[in-house]
């Protein structure tokens, strides 16, 4: 075992605080991570705050990890020590169902190992996050990170990253479709830099026209102000695909409008109730299609992580020191970040 050292909430009203446990030792099939740069996704406060049902404590949040290798198992073939390294929100699955057996370990039948509160298979033990100094985890759940990428703007690309790029693949988004991204925030900017580099027209699709300058700098060839319903019309029935990022529950019966026939809506940010409800004409008239997905498999992920060094794409970050986690949390509860906070955990020893 080895000692750990990082930051961890201990009940859901507790502030962050620095937090000493154990980890694994690293087996034949481990990889070992000096973990340099912790993206913070909003995640990591709702699972602290219990908002979803069923946080553990003490939880160390984190599931936007960059660092580099610090030991490799007998067994490991694709890692050296040196590399830089990527772990994301999965740091195992059964490796046996028909999920697994296709590269989508995020939906495996069993359920997926989260790297934070969560339990690992073998051991029972509570898996502990990215808000630490190292971290132990099987070799195929690693990704390679291209050394010519901005390491702390890579970390929200293993979560806000693949949470974006996995449906536009899936859904062969690609040149000659016109994709539209309905909201502009930690997931819906990384949505408009991966669409605009498959080579769609992209819309940014918002309630807030100030959004518009910073949607067009990321890449939007468009702004649509969904509040607005000469604009709405003006679109109706234009859209081959669109990707809605919102994180809170909505009325999603305006934005299928904007659907061709037969044409998709992704959700990939709302994990409640739809309020209103969908309406079934929103999908019978046009025979159109709500659907979801959630992050992406290993293979898709470390195929995201080299099209992001292919085409030079990371996120927009703020870097912070550790000892500022708790005052960052209380900005992304009121959305004050674009679009996304890293902490650079080199300052954790000063501030422990």
């Amino acid at each position: 075992m080895s000692l750990a050292h990082g930051y961890a909430v201990h009940d859901q009203t507790a502030p962050l605080v620095p937090f000493s446990f154990e980890r694994r030792p690293a087996g034949p099939d481990d990889v070992r991570i000096e973990i340099l740069f912790s993206g913070i996704c909003h995640s990591d406060l709702h699972q602290a705050r219990d908002d979803w049902g069923g946080s553990k404590f003490p939880m160390v949040p984190g599931h936007e990890i960059i660092g580099r290798v610090t030991e490799v198992g007998a067994n490991v073939t694709g890692f050296k020590v040196g590399d830089f390294a990527g772990v994301g929100c999965m740091v195992d699955s059964c490796r046996h169902c028909a999920a697994c057996d296709e590269d989508l370990e995020q939906y495996c039948e069993k359920g997926a190992t989260l790297t934070y509160n969560s339990t690992e298979r073998e051991s029972g033990q509570p898996t502990f996050g990215g808000y630490s100094d190292h971290i132990v985890v099987e070799q195929r759940f690693v990704v390679k990170v291209s050394e010519t990428l901005d390491l702390k703007a890579a970390a929200p690309l293993l979560c806000a990253g693949i949470t974006t790029y996995s449906p536009l693949r899936h859904w062969k988004v690609g040149p000659g479709q016109k994709v539209g991204v309905i909201g502009l925030g930690g997931l819906g900017h990384m949505g408009v830099k991966f669409a605009k580099a498959m080579g769609a027209t992209v819309v940014m699709i918002t309630t807030t026209p100030e959004k518009g300058a910073d949607a067009k700098r990321l890449g939007a060839d468009e702004v649509l102000v969904s509040r607005d319903p000469a604009q709405m019309k003006a679109h109706a029935g234009s859209f081959d695909f669109l990707l809605n990022t919102i994180p809170v529950s909505h009325d999603t019966n305006p934005y299928m409008s904007l659907l061709k026939r037969d044409a998709t809506m992704c959700l990939v940010g709302v994990l409640t109730e739809l309020d209103p409800p969908l309406m079934g004409a929103s999908v019978m008239f046009g025979r159109k299609h709500i659907t979801g997905s959630a992050i992406g498999g290993m293979a898709e992920t470390q195929e995201m992580m080299d099209f992001c060094a292919e085409h030079n794409i990371v996120s927009d970050v703020e870097v912070i020191d550790i000892k500022t986690v708790n005052e960052a949390w209380e900005r992304m509860a009121k959305n004050d970040v674009r679009y996304r906070f890293v902490i650079d955990m080199g300052t954790l020893e000063k501030a422990a």
